[in-house]
């Protein structure tokens, strides 16, 4: 239904106006020459005109239903081109000279009118509910997944089975601005900076030599504008200067397999927020006081003193002294494991927690008899050693977590084991392959090394989606990601007057493109923005993103939304030299999420 509504909206735009396809195809990332080429005042689509004020004074032309208007559009405006060149010919060979008897209009008077006219489509085009096109439980495919195929599904806990509150983020970060004042004996007087909430982001980089978070694309460029030391934005030039005269890091700084190359560290994972927004306000507290300091130690320092709450078990007894506070959305969780194995999936656990810590949160989620779901339970595993090396051999525990000396020649049911290794797991399982899917939240310790060289559906859990999700719902976002795509595309469009007053009217537009992009990425964070895009290309996370996953949600419970036999298909997304068949992209994966209504009973 939404298909044939939008399909229709499309033929209605189509026959009101060449322009028309501007505004739409530009906030739909098409490329930007669809917003150039076509729109411009007077022109001609199937024998409709269009007046100076927009409105349609010619009669209109009803198109068939086969009829292809990009297609139409690209075969008129060659038309035009080969018109314009075959006219000049003619005049060179006759050696003559005419003179237009119309009137002219100057450069700047024509290019401010394509800006209006522009601004005015962008306004009147984007269709009432556009803006809530994205549900925020669909399930994202960046390859092809027969779920029919899939016989075994497996999981980490932590912030896949069992996703935590915001509270615990400030809670570690507490925690470990206390074992830098105390154990590693910094002043005290960084025991003032409180945690901020929602200053960092998955997914930057931190320049452990120099001492700066910032956010790299999936080219190896810095966003600028995103580079802080500390807690303050670091200029623009001098970013250039520190980096050589240019935004770029080099490929071996940043290319190790699982985030750290050496003299960068990537941030993945959920629980590293904390750890970001404590580099920073250490870094803060140097700088502000004029200390001399060495980052690298810091950076040392900061990650061992966050290390130490996960180690001490900190973290594990906040949450298990109050599994309400920090565990959401549990009944979810019990929703999804009893529709997998009520349909005779396997299950299996493969976590980094201790037994007792994922006991105490399972039965809070699913119930006393959790291991009942699962054929195979793994704690402690050290992932991502667990899914690279041989080394560690399985050891059960028994029913009160104590190790047990027994060899093991089988993984059995009920049975909970600890440390062991991927070579081994397939040998006493025999589950290989594709028939076999695994969700995690961190990209390189749970999924990097399941896809490429086992060959493993992987599902990546990204809870951040949600809230993006509702940004890009909102009308701000819609009208304004429209407007600084066709502005884009009149950029590049009339670059070619190179007047001196037409230079100053494309400066206007480069300065208003530049806060258009600013309050795009404010919309998501005020400091770094989407974690999925820097200004116009994908980031770094997202980069490994559709590397490393075959899918990816905001949550495990994403899955009740979808028959078990549902296959996803991914968006088939315009390169750069291709046509902008935009109605692909609106046809599949972004619209009305199937089965919804077997979500009513849970949320």
């Amino acid at each position: 239904m939404a298909c044939r509504k939008l399909g229709s909206l499309s033929n209605a735009m189509w026959q009101r106006s060449s322009s028309c396809t501007v505004s739409l195809c530009a906030g739909l990332n098409i490329p930007a020459f669809a917003c150039g080429s076509f729109a411009s005042a007077g022109s001609t689509m199937n024998g409709q005109k269009c007046c100076k004020d927009g409105h349609n004074c010619g009669p209109t032309k009803i198109l068939p239903a086969n009829h292809n208007p990009v297609a139409a559009a690209v075969t008129s405006h060659r038309h035009q081109i080969v018109g314009k060149n075959r006219g000049e010919e003619s005049l060179t060979k006759s050696g003559r000279a005419f003179s237009s008897t119309a009137p002219q209009i100057n450069n700047k008077t024509y290019l401010w009118a394509r800006y209006n006219e522009m601004k005015r489509l962008v306004h009147d085009l984007i269709p009432p509910g556009v803006c809530n096109l994205l549900n925020p439980s669909t399930i994202y495919a960046n390859n092809e997944v027969n779920l029919e195929e899939v016989d075994i599904y497996g999981f980490d806990y932590d912030y896949t089975l069992a996703l935590y509150s915001s509270a615990l983020d400030e809670m570690i970060y507490n925690k470990a601005r206390e074992f830098l004042v105390q154990h590693y004996k910094y002043p005290e007087e960084i025991s003032k900076y409180d945690y901020i909430p929602n200053f960092a982001a998955r997914g930057l980089h931190y320049d452990i030599q120099k001492g700066l978070l910032m956010k790299i694309d999936a080219f190896h460029y810095i966003q600028l504008g995103t580079v802080y030391r500390g807690l303050k934005p670091v200029p623009d030039d001098e970013v250039m200067k520190l980096y050589g005269g240019s935004n770029h890091v080099p490929l071996h700084q940043v290319s190790g397999f699982y985030g750290k190359g050496p003299k960068m560290k990537q941030f993945m994972d959920v629980f590293s927020i904390p750890e970001m927004t404590l580099l920073a306000a250490a870094n803060d507290y140097f700088i502000s006081n004029d200390i001399e300091y060495d980052p690298e130690h810091l950076y040392k320092d900061v990650s061992d003193a966050i290390g130490m709450v996960h180690i001490k078990g900190y973290m594990y007894k906040w949450i298990m002294q109050d599994l309400e506070k920090y565990i959401l959305r549990g009944d979810e969780t019990y929703a999804v494991l009893h529709r997998l194995a009520s349909q005779g999936k396997k299950l299996f656990l493969i976590t980094n927690s201790p037994f007792s810590f994922v006991d105490k949160g399972m039965k809070y989620m699913v119930g006393k008899e959790w291991r009942d779901f699962f054929d195979v339970v793994i704690v402690q595993a050290d992932k991502p050693h667990f899914f690279n090396d041989c080394i560690k051999p399985f050891r059960r525990l028994d029913s009160n977590g104590d190790l047990q000396w027994d060899r093991i020649k089988t993984l059995e049911k009920g049975q909970i084991y600890k440390q062991g290794n991927l070579v081994d797991f397939l040998k006493l399982t025999g589950w290989r392959g594709s028939k076999v899917f695994y969700f995690g939240d961190h990209l390189y310790s749970d999924l990097a090394d399941l896809m490429l060289r086992h060959g493993w559906r992987t599902g990546a859990i990204v809870p951040e989606l949600e809230m993006e999700t509702k940004v890009v719902n909102t009308e701000q976002y819609a009208q304004g990601l429209t407007w600084l795509q066709a502005l884009t595309g009149l950029l590049e469009r009339m670059q070619m007057y190179r007047d001196p007053e037409s230079k100053k009217v494309l400066q206007e537009w480069l300065k208003e493109r530049e806060e258009l992009r600013a309050v795009t990425k404010n919309l998501f964070n005020p400091h770094f923005g989407s974690i999925f895009r820097t200004c116009h290309n994908p980031t770094y996370f997202s980069r490994r993103l559709c590397r490393f996953s075959d899918l990816y949600m905001a949550s495990i419970s994403c899955l009740l939304n979808y028959d078990l036999s549902y296959t996803f298909y991914p968006r088939r997304t315009p390169l750069q030299h291709e046509a902008p068949l935009w109605m692909d992209q609106l046809c599949t994966g972004c619209m009305k999420t199937p089965f919804l209504e077997e979500m009513a009973h849970i949320r």
